[in-house]
């Protein structure tokens, strides 16, 4: 086989980690001796030791001469890192090919070094592209500190996310519910405004697939979330974060209920026009080791999203259906000519059930 084929397996398996070992990067490796894979493991959890040592150890034979397969650069940042570096070093690999190499500013890099200055032959950049795109998540807050943004909405053909009552069930298909599921399982948090947990009390839960529940964030500028809500009293694992305006750190009675109930609050500043500050908020949540956050709505949330250039990508659901009138998928953004219309490619496009699942990246 081919190099790249074996990163191919290599970025399969890491796929197998996908919303479990965040704020670690996604990571599967193999040994592959005389044409035959000799051992393999990927990352299943952020405290684990790293595949590249699981898969030498569990090798069914003599690593000597063999070459290790990783989609990302081994980590290098941590004396437990360096430690596995030599243990790879230890395995003497005749070779280590390499997807990515790390793209942090102090340790990338670092690795291939040392394993190029122990004698062993190094390649990387095969299916660089594709190595990226699967730890985008990690690259993102790896390098700006901010969790990887990722607009998710619901809308009919005309560009509608409710109708005029703000009723919104069931725009999308059965599929691309759970396919919803699935992102808020893959992603570090979920996040929606206030007036939709309003209008809909949601759970924000993973419930119709397989998977970890996200941390659900609630902007509310005024702070009027009610005690009684779902999202208070099925706060059972303690993962609701409540974002509000600095101005409120004075109502202590209300701030103590929600502290009873397991809420993480962060005071944000607000901007002139009262809105809450986006990206202070974004820098609190990549210092909480938060490194993706999937927004949910409503209109305005993602509208403001958009205006400040913080979405890293946006994922339409279209149902066929027409509404005409209703609620625009960007209600409070408002462009006055056709020559200043944002600009997006069309990053893929998939069939979801009778919905058309588009996914959009900035120019």
């Amino acid at each position: 086989m081919l190099d790249e084929s074996y990163i191919q397996i290599a970025i399969e398996l890491a796929k197998k980690g996908k919303g479990k070992v965040s704020p670690k990067p996604l990571v599967g490796s193999l040994l592959v001796k005389n044409d035959k894979i000799i051992g393999a493991s990927y990352r299943n959890s952020p405290d684990e030791i790293s595949p590249e040592i699981i898969a030498i150890e569990g090798a069914k034979e003599n690593t000597e001469g063999s070459t290790l397969y990783t989609n990302l650069e081994p980590c290098s940042c941590s004396q437990k890192e360096f430690d596995s570096l030599d243990r790879i070093i230890d395995a003497k690999p005749g070779k280590v090919v390499i997807g990515a190499v790390n793209c942090n500013r102090f340790f990338g890099g670092n690795s291939v070094k040392k394993l190029k200055k122990a004698g062993i032959e190094v390649i990387t950049g095969l299916l660089e592209k594709e190595c990226y795109e699967l730890n985008r998540f990690y690259f993102k807050h790896t390098i700006s500190s901010m969790p990887f943004i990722t607009l998710k909405m619901a809308a009919t053909i005309d560009g509608k996310i409710a109708d005029n009552s703000g009723n919104s069930k069931w725009i999308s298909s059965v599929e691309s519910r759970s396919m919803s599921h699935q992102l808020r399982s893959v992603h570090d948090a979920v996040l929606i405004g206030y007036n939709t947990v309003k209008k809909d009390n949601p759970q924000l839960t993973v419930r119709l697939v397989e998977g970890r529940n996200p941390k659900r964030i609630i902007l509310d500028s005024d702070l009027k979330l009610s005690l009684h809500s779902d999202l208070i009293q099925k706060n059972y694992d303690k993962n609701l974060i409540v974002v509000t305006s600095k101005s409120n750190r004075k109502r202590k009675k209300k701030l103590a209920k929600f502290e009873m109930n397991g809420v993480d609050l962060i005071f944000a500043p607000q901007k002139s026009n009262k809105d809450l500050d986006l990206t202070a908020i974004l820098k609190k949540l990549g210092e909480k080791n938060i490194t993706s956050v999937l927004v949910e709505g409503g209109g305005k949330i993602f509208s403001s999203f958009i205006n400040e250039k913080l979405e890293d990508e946006i994922l339409i659901f279209f149902g066929p259906k027409i509404l005409g009138k209703g609620y625009s998928l960007t209600n409070g953004f408002n462009v006055k000519s056709l020559s200043k219309a944002l600009k997006y490619y069309i990053k893929d496009y998939d069939k979801i059930g009778d919905d058309l699942l588009v996914r959009l990246i900035r120019r």
